[in-house]
């Protein structure tokens, strides 16, 4: 069967700024049990170069596939465009048989089917073993309910079958990685990069994230396997950059450490980032020089918020002088810290920003990312917050850069507020000296990197929300627009 697979244009910062684009791991690891048991898969990465919708059509009318795959990571905001692109397909070619997949569509089965007649089926969950057995099925003409872990339309009614079962070896499926070939995936200033996964999971039970409901239970690939495929990328594909997308890939010490030292016996010329929990890098504080030795450059740091009662709301399970001692640790071993601080958990007032601030020049981390709550239907953070407003009604937006929840601040200054934080962070002298004079030649270049995208992410966002973002007027409550 000839399956194209496309990973669909998207509007985040992520993919617009910063002119480097990493391959989409989700949609090569379908690839690659589709590639091993014979079909013919191509992928169409259209976040990649921006394409037009229409030039997306053209692509894959010329292509003529059996099976159409599309998904991207940032599901929720990714949707509008997935419904917008496959409607127009199905115009072209209405026999096109179309099959989406990721998290958002997971969860919003139901509506997505409801609302887009042109969309077929709906992978639900993991998706390597469900889309082999889905396919199969449409192959053979075998009942579709045999197959678990999928959504679709027969005939007026909507059918769910029961949810797959979790894989339990990561190993049995492999990742098509010869389909990046003709895309110069790029990272951390123009450098050869993949994203990579070595868990999948997190045993931590944040309110606000879905993490642990989506993939139910944490599971580590096999460390010393996981170590031979980064050396096979960084032989045959040139890859200098390993970008890590697991949520705490160092859950569980051993398996993390026999990685580590696997890597580091390969003796590879790599940089590694990643994000990782606070408290985990407060325990491995002995084997972090591991970590400096592997490669790791930089660590992305969930601080979330300052305050110790909405910590304990959001069931961060953290502390905020462990959250200072883990950026002092990765500071001693010169590996960046960046610090992620969410806005919106509550009612925050000017007085809550002034302290958020002072908390940060307390962390003192080397990096600065201020993100908005999103309030995800499927996570428990929901039902907290699903009677309160929302401001913003473009899906497309959901993407942690944009105001959502409605506060007793105006968005203007809730923005004024968060840009403010940015700059007095990242021009502060401390973090200047370290652009600077850094010890670490790698570690200064890699701030120079960041500092640019920062300053080009800064303006963009205020363009945006004074050109933009259109802000409703209407008093519409969260639970009323996810009905």
């Amino acid at each position: 069967m000839k399956i194209l697979i496309i990973n669909p244009p998207h509007l985040s910062i992520g993919s617009r700024m910063p002119n480097e684009h990493l391959p989409p791991l989700g949609l090569l690891s379908i690839a690659g049990p589709l590639i091993d048991i014979g079909h013919e898969v191509k992928l169409l990465d259209a976040d990649y170069s921006n394409m037009k919708h229409l030039k997306i059509v053209d692509e894959t009318i010329r292509y003529n596939p059996d099976f159409i795959l599309l998904g991207h990571s940032g599901s929720t905001s990714a949707q509008p465009i997935i419904n917008e692109i496959t409607n127009l397909i199905k115009e072209e070619n209405n026999s096109f048989r179309i099959i989406i997949g990721g998290v958002f569509p997971t969860y919003h089965w139901k509506e997505i089917l409801e609302e887009n007649p042109q969309i077929d089926y709906i992978v639900c969950g993991e998706g390597e073993q469900v889309i082999l057995d889905l396919i199969n099925s449409l192959e053979t003409n075998s009942d579709l309910n045999s197959v678990r872990g999928i959504a679709y339309k027969n005939n007026s009614e909507i059918i769910k079958t029961p949810i797959a079962p979790t894989i339990k070896d990561l190993e049995n499926y492999r990742i098509g990685w010869e389909l990046m070939k003709g895309y110069n995936y790029t990272y951390w200033g123009k450098r050869k990069a993949v994203v990579i996964q070595f868990s999948r999971g997190c045993p931590y039970p944040c309110s606000y994230c879905g993490q642990s409901l989506f993939w139910k239970k944490w599971r580590h690939r096999n460390p010393q396997k996981l170590a031979d495929e980064i050396e096979m990328l960084h032989k045959e594909y040139g890859v200098e950059v390993i970008n890590f997308a697991d949520e705490n890939p160092a859950t569980y010490k051993k398996a993390w450490q026999e990685f580590l030292e696997a890597l580091i016996a390969k003796n590879l010329d790599l940089t590694l980032v990643g994000s990782l929990r606070a408290d985990n890098i407060v325990r491995d504080a002995d084997i972090m020089h591991l970590y400096k030795k592997a490669g790791f450059e930089r660590f992305l740091l969930g601080i979330e918020n300052y305050d110790e009662t909405v910590l304990e709301t959001i069931k961060k399970a953290g502390s905020t002088t462990m959250d200072k001692e883990a950026i002092q640790i990765l500071r001693k071993n010169d590996i960046l810290s960046m610090a992620t601080y969410v806005v919106g958990f509550g009612e925050e007032t000017t007085k809550d920003f002034i302290n958020s601030l002072k908390q940060l020049l307390h962390y003192d981390p080397d990096q600065i990312q201020l993100l908005y709550v999103t309030p995800h239907k499927w996570t428990p953070y929901f039902e907290d917050v699903k009677e309160k407003e929302i401001i913003q009604l473009d899906q497309r937006k959901w993407d942690y850069k944009h105001q959502i929840l409605k506060t007793k601040l105006n968005p203007w200054q809730i923005i004024l507020y968060v840009k403010l934080i940015e700059v007095i962070m990242q021009s502060r002298p401390k973090a200047v000296m370290r652009l600077f004079l850094h010890r670490d030649k790698k570690i200064r270049k890699a701030m120079s990197w960041y500092t640019r995208i920062g300053k080009r992410v800064w303006i963009y966002e205020w363009l945006q929300f004074f050109f933009y973002d259109k802000h409703t007027k209407k008093s519409i409550r969260l639970n009323e627009f996810w009905k």
